[in-house]
């Protein structure tokens, strides 16, 4: 007998067809029997120790985040209903070209000083245990048990960062021959890709020839590259050009990360960044990308800084904001020139909201705008360079256009760290669902399903996931599709959604009527050929 039949379920297998009432059955973890139309056709229908009647609600694979920052969060916080409760079943993590493996010692340590601001975890912060140091001792304290499975991808900048440290210059013939040695170790232990954070340091000091080698390295592994380029502003379109040029140079497929067109000069331009990518796709190349349903971005503070000014690690950072002379010089790279770290674009500081801090006695500050560069440079200091921000430079026009594109895939780019994060850690998903199908119509049911599901899973070559079908792996969702919606908002970021009372991981409850369980059904998603 199997173990769990949904009864009458609207599927919406991930495929992008149209749905179709079913009954679902389970065994083992894997959907073992789908009968269409069952009770019409009046046959004998499918029985288990549990039948669950899923009738008005829709029964869709699990929905899947390639923009993931929950590399501590998921370790720290077994609970994890920020994606969990959205339905999300699998997260996509090591983005941005910085996090906590490979590591040694010291690199370690300096990371986690690096992306306080997104993940909490600084030197000192005992919630964690960093007792790994390679990709695949990471994924090891995954298998441990977590709330939603996860896939990792070798992170570009701290690979740069352990062969070299924080120098803006070429690497020497040795210091590249290790970070392909790096790269190698971590696909072989089980990542999916590389990422890379082109408007961070210390991986936007790497040259186009630097990176060019070391996605040819993931290439042989079957990789894919996902860099959050050199620009969402000024430039940007170049940028992307840049990406595709170099993916197609190293024989490598190419996911692009948060994929928008930000700032006053971009404003209505997504048209054009969806033809430089329809001429290489239509030439050959292997191009996705992933967004989130929102406008505001959401980084570090110290993210906005000249890279220049990143030189030599945090504690030199410190140093320069502290002196006088330098601190003028990031000042007129931030308000006159406009830096890379701000992609290019002179700071509009009226569009700079605090969203979380690291020293506890700031906390008074988070909400409010930031006035000028005096207080950005106070609070940089005072907060040891651990301020995380919103920054509010989109253009709904772009990314209503962005998400009909044929590759396009969610991703929350989900900040959990601080007091008031971006909402699109807790809301992406359903807000694709409630406001963007439900809503306003920009894409139907069936095809925001498939870009959710079986799209990313094709990228993450994970042939028994991303769709409601017979055999594959019961990652399931269960919703309501005349009320799910985010709860989440700007004022409130971390409510909960509404209108998701199921979902399963490997055939296991981790939400079951709307609540989360104690159920930790998570595991590494290593990659495979």
């Amino acid at each position: 007998m199997m173990d769990l039949v949904f009864r009458d379920a609207e599927v919406v297998d991930g495929s992008g067809g149209d749905s179709y009432r079913a009954d679902v059955g389970i065994e083992d973890g894997r959907i073992v029997s789908i009968v269409k139309e069952a009770a019409a056709a009046g046959c004998q229908r499918p029985t288990a120790r549990r039948v669950l009647d899923a009738e008005g609600l829709v029964l869709s694979p699990g929905f899947i985040d390639m923009h993931a920052h929950s590399d501590l969060a998921l370790l720290r916080d077994p609970d994890h209903s920020a994606k969990a409760a959205q339905g999300v079943t699998l997260e996509v993590l090591g983005q941005d070209g910085l996090s906590y493996a490979p590591v040694d010692d010291r690199t370690l340590a300096e990371v986690r000083r690096a992306i306080t601001g997104w993940n909490g975890g600084a030197p000192g912060d005992t919630t964690v245990d960093f007792d790994w140091r390679t990709v695949g001792e990471y994924l090891d304290r995954l298998d441990a048990g977590i709330a939603v499975n996860a896939a990792y991808l070798v992170p570009q900048g701290t690979v740069r960062m352990y062969a070299m440290g924080w120098e803006d210059r070429p690497a020497t013939a040795a210091e590249l021959d290790r970070m392909r040695r790096l790269v190698a170790e971590g696909m072989e232990q089980g990542a999916v890709g590389m990422s890379s954070g082109l408007t961070y340091t210390p991986g936007m000091y790497a040259p186009d020839s630097e990176l060019t080698e070391l996605c040819r390295v993931v290439a042989r592994y079957g990789g894919y590259y996902c860099p959050h380029h050199r620009s969402y502003g000024a430039g940007a379109l170049r940028a992307y050009e840049e990406m595709v040029t170099l993916a197609r140079e190293a024989g490598c497929a190419l996911h692009l990360a948060h994929a928008t067109m930000n700032f006053d000069v971009n404003e209505g331009r997504a048209p054009e960044l969806l033809a430089l990518l329809d001429a290489a796709l239509d030439a050959g190349a292997d191009i996705s990308l992933d967004t989130y349903p929102y406008t505001p971005g959401s980084t570090t503070l110290l993210a906005l800084l000249p890279s220049w000014a990143g030189e030599g690690g945090p504690d030199a950072t410190l140093d320069r904001l502290r002196d006088p002379a330098a601190a003028e010089r990031i000042r007129h790279h931030l308000e006159e020139l406009g830096s890379d770290g701000c992609h290019g674009v002179p700071v509009d500081w009226s569009t700079i909201e605090i969203a979380g801090v690291t020293d506890p006695a700031l906390a008074g500050r988070v909400g409010s705008r930031v006035a000028d560069w005096p207080t950005a440079r106070r609070l940089l200091v005072e907060d040891r360079l651990g301020t995380t921000i919103l920054q509010h430079v989109g253009h709904e026009e772009n990314v209503r256009t962005i998400m009909r594109h044929r590759v396009h895939t969610g991703g929350s780019d989900g900040i959990l760290h601080g007091l008031k994060p971006h909402p699109r850690a807790y809301g992406t998903f359903p807000e694709y669902l409630g406001r963007y199908v439900r809503e306003l119509g920009v894409l139907s049911l069936e095809e925001c399903v498939a870009h959710l599901t079986s799209r990313p899973a094709a990228r993450l070559r994970l042939p028994d996931r991303g769709l409601v079908k017979e055999g594959n792996v019961a990652d399931l969702v269960l919703f309501d599709p005349r009320t799910i919606a985010s709860g989440a908002t700007y004022e409130n970021p971390r409510t909960l959604p509404v209108g998701i009372p199921h979902v399963l991981i490997d055939g296991r409850f981790v939400m079951e009527d709307g609540k989360r369980t104690d159920v930790l059904a998570g595991r590494s998603i290593r990659r495979t050929l």
